[in-house]
């Protein structure tokens, strides 16, 4: 018999070729084809052709009811103020980082007053119930089922009109149409258009979960993010009990919101003062420790800043950067040894996030030079004091945004001092705090250590 056609599709970007290739040209990523059966016309069911119809924007009319509130203000938060009808969800993660205890949870929040459709291809209904019975969750309007079948999913919905749907998860899932395997990127497309369709037409929330790949990012080609309305992330060590949900797509809210879950023995519980909890055990007195107010979407966040510089054995000095960005923090050891002299060659510098933050915004330059400037000299930083500012390679403090937000969070935790860059207040203007106008790091740096060096 002669051997099937098969062709080459990029797992990132879904591009095919009819040979292998060692770069994909279409995204340029590297040894990401994969061999498949291409999907032919006759195996899928297409609808009929129907009349094209459209409307002026002014009247298309929606009722105040077009989100569900799921009962987790977190998850609120990221989504954009709750479930919208008819969205389709993707949620990714690292295995066993929460995923499917979160949409357990939302189960348990949201099942009193709706129908929930639990789908998974990777667990029996058996051991989704043992999952459900160690979180305390029960309820008449859950229904599980056990199905890897997309068609076999999509009449049930059809059929049943649940008003939400989860599917854990996408990679176990496979339609008839494509004869490739469960994951394989055209499974993975396909079944996703599918469901895409499935949403929008029952007008359907639907949750989505999908693994990951070895480099972090979401498993399945790169179109699979832009098909879905909104793409969201868990974040966290699994060695750590806390857990950031961030918001990568949403079309219905910001993209900047996040969400902080601890994970405890009963499942996911939401952290309402993550400011409080990323400084808790806060050690006092020691060198190198700083904090910083950083803002994520709407919510400032305090978080502590630690760094630690100490003689290198190796003839190239260590340079470890957590929670912040690698380049950034060797941009801040140059400057801090052009501008003001400071000697890191023989030295290996840590620096660290403490509580598992990721932290991208230029505001937290000030802290983490500060806590190199500590590290250091082994002189530590007032335990009242805190800082932001955004670092040029001058040397100066540039002003960042949103400076009342941040000192109302640091003077509501009891900070007596805050350093910010110059000109970021009017003058004489009451913020609960002592402000300190700073216009360099060596300014800032007296104000650490009055003493100087």
């Amino acid at each position: 018999m002669p051997k099937e056609k098969t062709v080459f599709v990029c797992s990132e970007c879904g591009h095919e070729y009819p040979k292998w290739n060692g770069k994909c040209t279409a995204c340029g990523a590297w040894n990401s084809l994969e061999e498949t059966v291409p999907l032919t016309v006759s195996g899928i069911k297409t609808a009929s052709a129907a009349e094209l119809r459209f409307s002026k924007m002014s009247e298309v009319s929606f009722d105040d009811e077009i989100r569900y509130n799921t009962g987790i203000s977190e998850l609120d938060r990221v989504l954009g103020g709750g479930l919208v009808k008819g969205s389709l969800v993707l949620i990714g993660g690292d295995p066993g980082i929460g995923k499917s205890t979160l949409l357990l949870q939302i189960c348990g929040t949201m099942g009193s007053g709706h129908t929930i459709l639990y789908v998974s291809g990777e667990e029996s209904e058996r051991q989704i119930k043992l999952r459900a019975n160690r979180l305390g969750i029960s309820g008449e309007n859950l229904f599980l089922a056990s199905n890897n079948s997309c068609e076999s999913i999509i009449r049930a919905v059809s059929e049943n009109k649940p008003e939400i749907v989860i599917i854990d998860s996408i990679q176990t899932i496979t339609t008839s149409a494509v004869s490739s395997s469960a994951g394989s990127v055209v499974q993975v497309r396909e079944c996703t258009n599918a469901f895409m369709r499935m949403a929008k037409s029952e007008e359907i929330p639907v949750f989505i979960v999908s693994h990951v790949n070895k480099d972090g990012g979401i498993a399945g080609p790169k179109i699979m993010e832009h098909i879905v309305d909104t793409v969201l992330y868990f974040e966290g060590d699994k060695q750590l009990s806390y857990r950031i949900l961030r918001a990568i797509k949403n079309r219905f809210g910001s993209t900047n919101e996040i969400g902080v879950f601890s994970m405890n023995d009963d499942g996911l519980r939401e952290v309402e003062n993550p400011s409080e909890m990323m400084l808790s055990g806060r050690p006092a007195g020691v060198s190198g420790s700083t904090v910083v107010c950083a803002v994520e979407g709407s919510r400032p966040i305090l978080a502590e800043v630690q760094a630690l510089v100490s003689k290198s054995s190796f003839s190239a000095p260590r340079r470890t950067a957590t929670g912040v960005d690698y380049n950034r923090l060797y941009m801040l050891i140059a400057v801090l040894e052009k501008r003001l002299g400071f000697a890191f060659g023989g030295l290996d510098v840590y620096v660290n996030i403490v509580g598992g933050l990721k932290i991208d915004e230029p505001a937290a330059d000030l802290a983490v030079a500060a806590a190199l400037y500590s590290g250091l000299c082994d002189k530590p930083v007032p335990e009242d004091m805190i800082m932001f500012g955004e670092v040029g390679l001058g040397g100066e403090i540039r002003s960042v945004s949103r400076v009342r937000e941040r000192v109302k969070e640091a003077a509501r935790l009891g900070f007596k001092t805050c350093i910010i860059p110059a000109n970021s207040l009017r003058k004489n203007e009451d913020m609960g705090i002592k402000t300190v106008s700073v216009k360099d790091l060596g300014q800032a740096f007296r104000e650490i250590s009055p003493s100087g060096k």
